[in-house]
């Protein structure tokens, strides 16, 4: 009887989460001893309830559809996970022949593949897991970025960029803009990419690495209608007061799944009430990580690589690892992929440093955008105004 693999999804999906499938399943298909390729139905929920999709005999022209096809179309989920459930799995793997197991997700993922190859360690039973990373918020530890982020960072950053063309066509508001990422800002901070090439990016950035003070953000943005009437300003979902408290209680919040009130309705308001000025909030939400429209052709082919490598690397006995990309240059820009052990990378939180804040936290420096620039795969569209 021959050897089994399966995938896992698991957390938020991306614009190209399934670009990593595309890439486990190619490289999983040119391997003979393989009986089947497997994956998990719904993430880990379906894992234990045994309801494995069977991937091996699918069409390769219906697998490339995967590169241009957001959210997962394997199912993910954000089960919350006791020892007992990673026990069952263990058993289930053992039950299925599964020798090997890819897991493709963000910190709670890697957190969760961790404790699988722990647990099957533990139980001496012969099972490879690997991590495959995936966050659009680009907070795992230890690698340059994640696959994911670049498709998020393209996207803030051009549509940022067109409300910003909005705002000088009829410079009448304040509109403040909501970006992902709970405790990481770098979503946000590549807000600061729209203004490449012709100047027309956001006026203020802030970033959930530095606590924001209403008094100080009210004298920013009072200081700018000083000098002109329409001003774009991109907050954090995370935003955080110096106590530590969301600057908008979360509106629900179980395990490490938070949904956090409206900051860019909250910001508005404040300058609404206070300085009496016409303030508007916008949410892009859901819409940042589902763009196939604004994917990153850059981002796209290292989420097949890391697929790819993940594969591969188990099929060879690899075990208990994460792949990660280390940065060889950015102009030209050249990274490469390594591997990772999966207890470096699990649940550490990857935040923005400090040199790519600006001093006064309500910006980005120049070091953070060429950093950030290379990995939403090219230009963004010039525009032009004649009314400044």
């Amino acid at each position: 009887m021959g050897e089994n693999i399966l995938i896992v999804h698991g957390g938020g999906p991306t614009a190209v989460i399934n670009a990593s499938l595309y890439g486990a399943v190619t490289e999983a298909k040119k391997h003979p001893e393989l009986d089947h390729i497997y994956a998990a139905k719904n993430g880990t929920g379906g894992l234990l309830r045994e309801e494995l999709l069977e991937l091996s005999e699918i069409p390769q022209e219906e697998l490339a559809l995967l590169l241009q096809t957001p959210g997962s179309a394997i199912g993910t989920s954000r089960d919350q996970l006791e020892q007992e459930e990673y026990d069952r799995m263990a058993d289930i793997l053992k039950k299925k022949n599964i020798r090997y197991v890819l897991f493709n997700g963000g910190n709670g993922t890697m957190d969760t593949c961790g404790k699988l190859y722990q647990t099957c360690q533990r139980r001496g039973f012969d099972v490879c897991v690997m991590g495959i990373p995936k966050t659009m918020d680009n907070d795992i530890a230890i690698t340059d970025h994640s696959p994911g982020f670049g498709s998020a960072a393209r996207y803030i950053a051009q549509s940022v960029k067109e409300v910003c063309a909005d705002v000088r066509g009829l410079p009448i508001h304040v509109v403040v803009i909501e970006a992902s990422g709970r405790n990481a800002g770098w979503i946000t901070a590549a807000s600061a990419l729209a203004e490449d090439g012709d100047g027309n990016g956001p006026d203020l950035i802030y970033l959930p690495e530095r606590p924001f003070d209403e008094d100080r953000y009210i004298e920013d943005v009072k200081r700018l209608l000083e000098k002109k009437s329409g001003i774009v300003v991109v907050a954090s979902e995370g935003l955080r007061d110096a106590e530590g408290k969301p600057v908008v209680p979360p509106v629900f919040q179980v395990g490490r799944a938070t949904y956090f009130g409206d900051v860019s309705a909250h910001l508005a308001n404040l300058v609404i009430k206070r300085l009496g000025y016409k303030a508007r909030g916008e949410k892009p939400g859901l819409l940042g990580r589902a763009s196939v429209t604004m994917q990153s052709a850059v981002d796209r082919e290292e989420a097949v690589l890391a697929g790819a490598m993940a594969c591969a690397e188990v099929l060879k006995g690899t075990n208990g690892k994460m792949v990660a990309f280390r940065r060889i240059s950015t102009e030209p820009y050249k990274a490469e992929p390594f591997l990772v052990d999966i207890d470096e990378v699990m649940m550490y939180e990857r935040t923005m440093p400090d040199e790519y804040i600006n001093e006064a936290g309500n910006g980005v420096t120049e070091a953070f955008k060429e950093w950030c620039r290379p990995l939403i795969g090219g230009e963004l569209q010039k525009m032009t105004a004649w009314n400044q």
